[in-house]
């Protein structure tokens, strides 16, 4: 007699993207992502991009299961091609998605099937700029700049000291970068291949990857367990 299969749940992630990090600036919002996926604790792809734009208003970035990540985007194409099938010339801005999103990983969570990922959503509409963030059990916030994964610990303390409203797109850039190296430097899931991209009122550009300049010579990075307990 044959046995009905027991549901299945995703127990742990497979395949993990690592931090995002987003701020407001003068014109709009900058986001920034490395383009590592990690299988477990092997660094297995380096070219996942992680920064997709989702409607005329909005802009998404990802950390946690990539997988997951995929069906929350095929999730949000159908919510985008159904309200553009309405034409009645208005689309959906960030606060709505946001809201959407909310309501989608907390549902998730209910079911105790959670969507292994915690995302980062910003946009401008109607000259309104929303940055806000979700996590796999629903938490969710709205902030001026916001950061997932090990970005909560190392980065978010650069933009409290250095982040102001009138950024411009330069300096904006650079205080990114610079929360990118810090976590490249500390984070063993970063990889040195980052994507920034940025969303205003007029348009949304994810721009072509790059490397940041690091400096590897600092006597801890030479010799990390000197004077460690044990250590040889």
């Amino acid at each position: 007699m044959a046995t009905v299969a027991e549901s299945e749940r995703t127990l742990y992630p497979y395949v993990t993207g690592s931090s995002v990090v987003a701020l407001k600036y003068k014109d709009g919002i900058l986001m920034a992502a490395d383009m590592g996926g990690s299988y477990g604790s092997t660094l297995r792809y380096k070219s996942i991009e992680r920064l997709k734009p989702v409607g005329k208003h909005t802009l998404l970035g990802a950390s946690g299961e990539i997988s997951d990540f995929q069906e929350i985007l095929r999730y949000l194409d159908e919510l985008i091609l159904y309200d553009n099938m309405w034409d009645d010339g208005n689309s959906l801005g960030p606060k709505e998605v946001h809201s959407y999103l909310t309501r989608v990983m907390y549902n998730r969570r209910n079911k105790f099937n959670p969507l292994w990922n915690s995302l980062v959503l910003g946009g401008v509409k109607n000259g309104q700029k929303y940055l806000g963030m979700v996590n796999m059990i629903g938490i969710n916030f709205e902030d001026n700049h916001v950061a997932t994964g090990l970005g909560n610990h190392l980065a978010r303390p650069i933009l409290r000291d250095e982040w102001n409203e009138n950024l411009t797109f330069e300096e904006g850039v650079k205080l990114l970068e610079k929360c990118m190296r810090v976590l490249l430097y500390r984070d063993r899931s970063a990889v040195n291949k980052i994507q920034i991209s940025k969303i205003t009122e007029e348009d949304c550009t994810v721009f072509p990857p790059f490397s940041l300049k690091t400096y590897w010579d600092f006597s801890a990075f030479k010799n990390p367990t000197a004077g460690a307990p044990g250590s040889w």
